[in-house]
């Protein structure tokens, strides 16, 4: 190649042309050094037929490319699945290839660190302190901080010992391999349903072919064990496994599992990793020797070099949909890179989505079901708790009943769990003798007390603010009062009832890493922890065969505010909860606390009739033309200026061309009307399935332009409505 398109990684920019320089030798998805102006910006050379670009350049006014790095290029698959995730979603191609780039520093090629270890040699001068050092240092090698760690001493005296010729420098790759699961270490016993279902996906992941899967089953029935199959089948084929969670905090007990049938821990993709893990394991999928990687939504778009097998867990949950930058859904995403892959998908879930059963419903989706829990352990009993009848004492959120079954589970040496998908001590903070309500000065959205830190904060934004001593409208001493409950409230309320109970409070803010939940974990299996209270963080992914009391502290919470999901995600989440009680040989019961226990949620819940309440619920969908059966975009504007916000708004509103099929609602001030200190409106597309409203936005927004500090942003298939 004498010229290259190139993708640069600036969003704000198209494709650019750059001529090669003799002696370099790029392909399509070599990832290259530009220059661009003063700057040096890297890039993805791109084929010039799928990447088209806006002005053509003669060759002898072309700037020439400054390097390649050290990094095989992305594949051809991985290249498409960015250009579709880029049309569907109506993102820059450059925004969504940056998060195939997820590592600047695993470009550099090659690279080494000084590590430390012991040579044998005893020193002349033998304190105290460094015969310690010696004795516990041992055979191990690590930074001059892990080993004065690992002796108990100063990083001092093992400088010490370096100088006297005791421990020695040792040049090491830190790019050193992963351990190689083995898929036939500690290979299960299951069950005939399982062994069925497992059997099916083998034969897909043998066959390589493109096959998405929904992997029904309770809670309890071994989807995890079941699946495990399938990528034990793609490592004795020698391809890569992904498999994506929605939660950071759940990886720690996947990692424990993963462990237990393969002898060694995958490699892990997600936030939370220090910049030289990232670079690790990014050298490691590129270069096709991480075998299993397990992570966050963003490992979906890391470059494989030979996937055989995807598994989406959890597969209903809402934190797969990308909120900020580019707003995929991660769940559609991976089985557009099973289809490109030319692999097998799984969707592995209790509580499927109405979209995935109605993939299944036409066809394009099989089904593998797992109708009860694995071994001796049965379904729990689900009550529900008719608040209006049997209301809790005065100044209290837990029922007499609720109450009784607590003081029950604890004589008998069981666990219970309380969920309640509220953070913090009080959703409200007010004066009593001014009314006065403490709102965020960024964001229409009320303060959330948090007592464990005394602080106010807003969980829109991350503002927070001491709690004052006197109200800053009236000055009144004593006078502010939290208003309805949070997690950390109920568990004072659970520490007055039960004094000699261990309570945990389990949300983002106390298992904010891997390791927190480890320690969770480990607290819960050793008995050391009677009473959890926490958030939805707790509803899905952990399995205590010692806790059999869950007990929903306000089951009518996820129904306020009117989203389209609103009944589904209440369902998924209280059926996800319910399925953590009686999870052992121990029998489990759930009590649900509502209002409404008539509505037909809550029946479907009590009764255990999933498939009425989801027929129901699809049957709603179908009737309003609502997703999956028609198709919804938001278009958001906002600007720190709200005048500016308002009337970009309208301008857009009053362009909109008029499409059989399609209509346009708004705008209006959304629900969330300022955000982290920017005035928003909103407008929805509502479209009928066929149509394909991508092309349209694409046409009418291109067609407008709008001041520089306002910001347009469009999310196909939204999920959040505030």
């Amino acid at each position: 190649m004498s010229r290259a398109r190139v993708l640069v990684l600036n969003a704000a920019l198209g494709p650019l042309d750059y001529r090669v320089p003799h002696g370099m030798t790029v392909e399509p998805g070599s990832i290259v050094v530009a220059p661009l102006g003063p700057r040096q910006l890297l890039g993805v050379v791109w084929e010039p037929e799928r990447m088209p670009s806006d002005a053509e350049v003669g060759d002898n006014r072309l700037r020439p490319l400054l390097g390649v790095a050290d990094a095989p290029p992305l594949g051809a698959a991985l290249r498409r699945l960015v250009e579709w995730t880029a049309a569907y979603y109506l993102a820059s191609p450059a925004s969504v290839v940056r998060m195939a780039v997820a590592s600047t520093s695993a470009l550099e090629g090659a690279r080494t660190a000084t590590e430390y270890r012991a040579t044998g040699v005893v020193p002349e001068r033998l304190t105290p302190q460094r015969a310690q050092a010696l004795e516990r240092i041992g055979e191990r090698q690590g930074l001059i901080r892990e080993l004065a760690a690992v002796a108990g001493v100063s990083d001092a005296v093992i400088r010490g010992l370096c100088k006297a010729g005791a421990i020695e420098p040792v040049e090491v790759d830190i790019d050193s391999p992963f351990p190689l699961p083995d898929p036939a270490h500690g290979a299960p016993d299951l069950s005939p349903d399982q062994q069925a279902a497992a059997g099916t996906l083998v034969e897909a992941v043998a066959a390589r072919r493109f096959e998405p899967t929904l992997l029904n089953g309770v809670t309890g029935s071994g989807k995890t064990e079941v699946y495990f199959e399938a990528v034990a089948q793609a490592i004795r084929n020698g391809r890569q496994t992904l498999v994506l969670l929605p939660e950071i905090a759940l990886t720690e007990p996947f990692l424990k599992r993963f462990h237990d049938r393969f002898g060694c821990e995958p490699v892990a993709w997600h936030s939370g990793l220090r910049s030289t893990q990232r670079r690790r394991a990014w050298r490691a999928i590129a270069t096709g020797e991480a075998l299993v990687t397990v992570g966050a939504r963003s490992a979906l778009f890391l470059p494989y070099a030979n996937l055989g097998l995807i598994v989406v867990d959890e597969a209903h949950e809402t934190s797969f949909k990308q909120e900020d930058g580019v707003h995929y859904h991660a769940r559609d995403v991976a089985v557009m890179r099973g289809k490109f892959e030319g692999c097998p998908v799984i969707l592995a879930s209790a509580t499927p989505a109405i979209e995935t059963r109605q993939q299944v419903e036409l066809g394009r989706y099989a089904e593998l079901k797992l109708p009860g829990r694995y071994g001796a352990a049965e379904m729990p009993a689900i009550e529900a708790i008719d608040l209006i009848h049997e209301p809790p004492e005065r100044g209290r959120w837990l029922s007499p009943r609720l109450v009784a079954a607590m003081e029950a589970t604890l004589a008998k040496g069981e666990q219970s769990l309380l969920f309640l998908n509220r953070r913090g001590y009080a959703p409200l903070t007010l004066c009593r003798t001014c009314g006065h309500r403490f709102q965020c000065p960024n964001c229409t959205a009320w303060m959330v007390e948090h007592r464990l830190t005394r602080r106010l904060a807003c969980h829109h934004c991350g503002h927070i603010e001491p709690v004052p001593r006197v109200c800053p409208e009236c000055q009144g001493e004593d006078t502010l009062v939290a208003c309805g409950p949070g997690v950390e409230r109920i568990a004072d309320e659970v520490a007055a009832l039960f004094p000699a109970a261990t309570t945990a409070v389990v949300t983002s803010d106390t298992i904010w890493s891997p390791a927190k939940a480890a320690e969770f974990v480990g607290r819960m299996e050793a008995g050391d922890i009677d009473i959890v209270v926490g958030t939805q963080l707790v509803t899905k992914g952990y399995h205590f065969p010692n806790l059999t009391l869950v007990g929903v502290v306000d089951a009518d919470l996820g129904l306020e505010g009117g989203d389209l999901r609103a009944a589904e995600r209440t369902f998924q989440q209280i059926r996800q909860v319910s399925g953590r009680a009686g999870r052992g040989s121990k029998p489990g019961h759930v009590f649900i606390q509502t209002h409404s226990p008539k509505a037909q949620v809550m029946q479907a819940l009590i009764t255990g009739d999933a498939d009425a309440f989801y027929e129901a619920e699809t049957e709603a969908r179908r009737d309003a033309g609502a997703p999956p059966f028609g198709r919804y975009a938001a278009i958001i504007v906002s600007s720190e200026d709200r005048a500016t916000a308002h009337e970009t708004a309208v301008a857009i509103g009053r362009a909109a061309p008029r499409v059989d099929g399609m209509a346009v609602y708004g705008p209006a001030p959304a629900p969330l009307a300022m955000l982290r200190g920017r005035h928003r409106y909103r407008l929805l597309v509502h479209a009928r399935r066929a149509l394909d409203v991508q092309d349209v936005i694409r046409d009418w927004l291109g067609a407008l332009q709008w001041p520089p500090k306002v910001r347009v942003t469009v999310d196909i298939d939204p999920y959040n409505f505030l």
